[in-house]
């Protein structure tokens, strides 16, 4: 099987492109990756070297490039996880969001349409997405696979708009497709825009802890390897134009989670407890904040077996322990001198 992975020298991606290398000797794994600001060839450099690995550097918004890669090299499959997936650059710069995440989706839809045609019965299509694209829950429920999409930021727009071209192919055009969407993602290698990896690289160097509003809004947190792990098993497994959530059934309030993140990082660092909890600032609340999110992930549970392996507090000790440990990754991914290595690899 020859299988194509979109952004898999991102955060998740990485993780994904890993586990099927590692775990399918007889797949042949193709990481597409435009390497923009998330994309990191180091989040892969275990697996470089690796026979049934590849990767190609190219942009999914290339139109004329993606039909050519799809009829040279035949995929079986596409694993999509190339996103812009950053709330606060969305409200800055819609249109990139439009641009990667609709129009890309829509550029790989296509290609893969004209690919195979009339011999879809053994292929997939497997689209990443997320929980934003259901809006906002008050203090009680949960998002389940048929609650109505209710997006509010540019980004769960984009998404939400990607999910319904993904289907609309395969209603019109009988594309094979799964689609999972997933509650907030953490764990190693993930870039410190997102809160727990730059919380944790403000605390190692004493700088302020930015909380938006009051710090009451609640996220589902899921750790990225039993991410990859639900991933493997939809894609294994999923039926054919069917979605899954994945939650960690892991709800947390912002201001508890950095509480806790605090602590643990001042017994790591050896520092007083409440040392790090010093640097919390409370700033302006974002435009379009959504309140809590909450994934029922009882589908994947009962229909595939999928549950997480780690709670929250588990999956944040190895996580900080993971970034006290590779500093030197750190520094690299915060300097930009990470996106260098592609160069130095490559070329």
């Amino acid at each position: 099987m020859t299988i194509l992975v979109t952004g898999g020298a991102g955060f998740i991606g990485s993780h994904v492109v890993r586990l099927f290398v590692k775990k399918y000797r007889d797949y042949k794994i193709f990481n597409l990756d435009a390497l923009t600001y998330a994309g990191n060839l180091e989040n892969l450099k275990d697996i470089e070297e690796e026979t049934n690995y590849h990767f190609i550097k190219g942009d999914i918004c290339d139109d004329k490039f993606i039909k050519e890669l799809f009829h040279k090299h035949k995929f079986d499959a596409v694993i999509h996880l190339a996103a812009e997936s950053h709330v606060d650059r969305s409200i800055k710069d819609p249109m990139t969001f439009v641009q990667t995440n609709v129009i890309g989706t829509i550029n790989l839809l296509n290609a893969f349409k004209e690919c195979w045609k009339d011999l879809l019965q053994d292929k997939l299509f497997y689209h990443i997405s997320t929980d934003e694209v259901y809006g906002t829950l008050g203090e009680k429920g949960l998002f389940t696979e048929v609650t109505a999409y209710d997006p509010n930021s540019p980004y769960s727009a984009s998404k939400a708009s990607s999910d319904h071209f993904v289907r609309a192919y395969g209603e019109t055009y009988g594309i094979p497709y799964v689609i999972t969407n997933c509650s907030n993602n953490y764990g190693q290698n993930q870039f410190p825009e997102k809160l727990i990896p730059l919380f944790i690289n403000n605390i190692i160097n004493n700088k302020p802890l930015p909380v938006y509003g009051n710090g009451n809004y609640t996220r589902d947190w899921l750790y990225v390897k039993d991410h990859a792990l639900a991933i493997d098993l939809v894609f294994h497994k999923g039926e054919n134009t069917e979605t899954y959530n994945i939650g960690g059934f892991n709800e947390w309030k912002n201001i508890d989670l950095v509480k806790t993140l605090c602590n643990q990082m001042d017994k790591r660092l050896g520092r007083p407890v409440g040392t790090s909890e010093k640097l919390i600032t409370y700033v302006k609340d974002r435009p379009g904040h959504d309140l809590r999110y909450a994934i029922d992930a009882s589908k994947i549970n009962k229909e595939l077996g999928w549950k997480p392996s780690v709670t929250f507090e588990e999956g944040l000790k190895v996580t900080i322990d993971w970034y006290l440990n590779n500093k030197d990754w750190l520094d690299n991914v915060t300097s930009g001198e990470y996106q260098n290595y592609y160069k130095k690899q490559y070329i």
